[in-house]
């Protein structure tokens, strides 16, 4: 079967975002990664400020503590579309479609944001995941002007963020290995990480079809 969308995921620093620009560009496909963003602030009609707030990451413990007790009284008998808060877990439903609808157009390379487990069972998409060791993150996180020590905070952070929002709405550990086609240690430069992808996807289109039971 033809690969018709691909997935970035990604270690915080390991230049995956980059690597998916530059693998969209090689393809002619489209990339969603800060579009994907909007598309969900556009959807949900709330600034982007808001919808960049929630992005790969979980609401804090008081304040889903606070939603179970707001559900009990007045919000349980509110549909989805009255309620005006915008939070993680509307960000996440309104993502899932999102990320569907860009998938059923095709072309699309689709930087993280759990669109790999998504569109796990989709046989059209090929799945990716980049890490890095920590000089090399560091390394590409100075060049865009952060110190060491922002640096590693960062990585520590944000990966630790992205962590927590697979096991909470995915119930997976992160990285989850079973799911992707390919994990790339892109120290060796991004063009070699982007050939090997493409020649992986060539591969794996050249097999046939995998039957099931």
């Amino acid at each position: 079967m033809p690969i018709r969308i691909v997935t970035v995921e990604r270690e915080y620093g390991s230049g995956g975002a980059a690597i998916a620009q530059a693998l969209a560009e090689r393809l002619h496909w489209n990339l969603w990664d800060r579009d994907l963003t909007a598309e969900i602030a556009r959807v949900a009609k709330v600034g982007h400020n808001a919808a960049l707030r929630c992005d790969e990451r979980v609401d804090t413990f008081l304040y889903r503590l606070f939603k179970v007790y707001a559900r009990g009284s007045y919000e349980r008998s509110l549909p989805m579309g009255d309620r005006t808060s915008f939070d993680a877990d509307t960000m996440v439903e309104i993502l899932q479609r999102v990320v569907e609808d860009v998938a059923s157009r095709g072309n699309s390379v689709i930087v993280g944001r759990g669109s790999a487990y998504f569109l796990r069972d989709r046989g059209d998409t090929f799945h990716v995941f980049t890490y890095a060791p920590v000089d090399e993150k560091i390394r590409r996180l100075k060049s865009i002007g952060k110190s060491d020590k922002e640096a590693l905070q960062s990585i520590e952070e944000i990966d630790r963020e992205r962590a927590s929002f697979i096991r909470h709405y995915f119930q997976a550990e992160w990285p989850h290995r079973a799911l992707y086609n390919l994990m790339i240690n892109t120290k060796f430069g991004d063009e070699h990480v982007v050939e090997t992808i493409l020649q992986q996807i060539a591969a794996l289109e050249k097999l046939p079809a995998l039957k099931t039971a």
